[in-house]
């Protein structure tokens, strides 16, 4: 049963009142434009079961607080992991040295909100420790049981319970509790000396009880067995321009690169995103509509309110193909005269919010994606994706397909290793031809970086056909 618990304030549990961290925040915001105390606790733990017994099984408890002042487009920011007043002080002296011949006049902190995600949910508090490892051996013995080909296992147990406080100067004090887990399982195959290995996790924001269940757990068993016996017979990816059908879901990853970033505020706000000056001009082809919501419940880019206070909310990008909105953290929505989003966003508490994605998502259309395939003379179907890289300023991407297929006279055939996709986001927007009516998110497993800082994130679109695109193979 997942237990919810209500843990003192932080700054209260710390032994340091709430006035006297006001008062010294509000001094060092005094004459500033922006800014404030960001404090954090959390606790983690993560088993792994590999080769058949308990591999690695850690706990980790953190605190600490970041102060930041704002003046302009300087922002001074000092963190620290013991939360005392003289530390708050120390840290406040730091940061306000970004006020330095600035005179300013402190924004109005964030609209309130009574939005409440997750309540004071605590998913490390069950199931019991040792209800997690006998768990996992035996998801490790159902795995081995499935296919004699099957020569390694490895499962994943991760949780994690975030809570986060945020003092403005208005005096108001936000908190928010932000639990996260995911359950991960990944299996090697061998055929007359060959092996190939995938992998298959799931999770979110709620406690474990929806991922344990045997039905789910067996689903993602078989699906990690499946695309590792699928590359057991793949063949050698052509390369060359070509059609491309894109699944539902986890491929919505080559959107939320090439495409989400450049719709992050502080890059408009520097001019270099791709998109810059684009705002009410087509960016994308008719029936394309792209969203950003941090306000979902339970997916994994949700919270009640980002880590400046704003409360998060559905933000459309792109509507019927026309750029309609950005993504803002409170600082490039003031210099750009906009209202913030909620996606100001930070890794913890030793770092600086910034403009981040939440759930980034393309919206269903009607077509089937029996079609798009049947449309399709030669190309390619990408079924499910690994890493790439994009580069901002100009949208280039470079995407490694986990599973895809060549498509010959409208139907699916051999799979193929080696699939990259390269191409520009802007291009790839408006080369696209058919959107599904298949829509799905991912299963809850993405991590986006940016500056340095990673944050769970949540990824979504239905099967889209798209034309044109470059694909890199290792066929001669």
């Amino acid at each position: 049963m997942t237990v919810s618990v209500s843990p003192p304030p932080i700054l209260e549990s710390a032994g340091v009142a709430t006035d006297e961290a006001l008062t010294v925040l509000q001094d060092a915001l005094r004459g500033a434009d922006d800014g404030e105390l960001f404090l954090e606790r959390s606790e983690s733990e993560s088993l792994v079961f590999d080769d058949g017994r308990l591999k690695a099984a850690t706990y980790d408890a953190t605190e600490g607080f970041g102060l930041r002042v704002v003046a302009g487009e300087t922002a001074g920011y000092a963190h620290a992991n013991e939360i005392s007043a003289a530390a708050i002080r120390r840290a406040a002296d730091s940061a306000a040295l970004a006020k330095h011949g600035h005179a300013g006049t402190v924004a109005e902190g964030p609209r309130a909100t009574n939005q409440k995600l997750y309540g004071d949910l605590d998913p490390l508090a069950s199931p019991a420790f040792s209800d997690k490892i006998a768990l996992l051996g035996e998801i490790d013995a159902w795995a081995r049981s499935r296919d004699p080909r099957i020569v390694q296992v490895s499962a994943s147990l991760v949780g994690e319970r975030r809570a986060i406080e945020i003092l403005r100067a208005d005096g108001r004090l936000v908190q928010d509790v932000r639990p996260l887990v995911r359950l991960n399982v990944s299996v090697t195959v061998e055929r007359n000396g060959v092996r190939e290995s995938a992998s298959s996790g799931a999770g979110g924001r709620a406690g474990f009880e929806t991922w344990i269940v045997p039905a789910h757990w067996q689903g993602q068993v078989d699906e990690a067995l499946r695309q590792a016996l699928i590359n057991l017979d793949a063949v050698d990816c052509p390369a060359g321009e070509m059609d491309v059908v894109l699944g539902a879901g986890w491929p919505g990853v080559l959107l939320h690169e090439a495409v989400g970033h450049g719709f992050e505020g502080d890059f408009h706000r520097k001019g270099s995103s791709v998109f810059s000056g684009k705002m009410g001009q087509r960016v994308a082809a008719p029936g394309v509509t792209v969203v950003d919501d941090g306000s979902i419940t339970g997916r994994r880019g949700s919270l009640s309110v980002d880590d400046e206070g704003t409360p998060t909310s559905r933000t459309v990008l792109i509507e019927d193909g026309i750029m309609v909105g950005l993504m803002h953290d409170r600082l490039s929505a003031r210099q750009l005269g906009q209202n913030a989003t909620g996606n100001g966003r930070r890794q913890s508490f030793a770092h600086m919010p910034m403009p981040r994605m939440t759930n980034t998502f393309m919206e269903g259309g009607t077509a089937k994606q029996a079609d798009m395939i049947a449309s399709t003379k030669r190309g390619l179907y990408a079924a499910n994706f690994g890493g790439g890289q994009v580069d901002i300023t100009n949208g280039k991407f470079v995407f490694q397909c986990t599973e895809a297929y060549l498509i010959e006279d409208g139907k699916i055939t051999a799979p193929v290793r080696g699939a990259t996709l390269i191409g520009d986001g802007a291009t790839a927007l408006t080369n696209i031809t058919m959107i599904g009516d298949d829509f799905a998110f991912d299963p809850g497993v993405g991590v986006c970086g940016k500056g340095g800082q990673g944050v769970p994130v949540g990824i979504g679109q239905p099967s889209l056909k798209i034309g044109g695109l470059t694909v890199g193979g290792t066929a001669v």
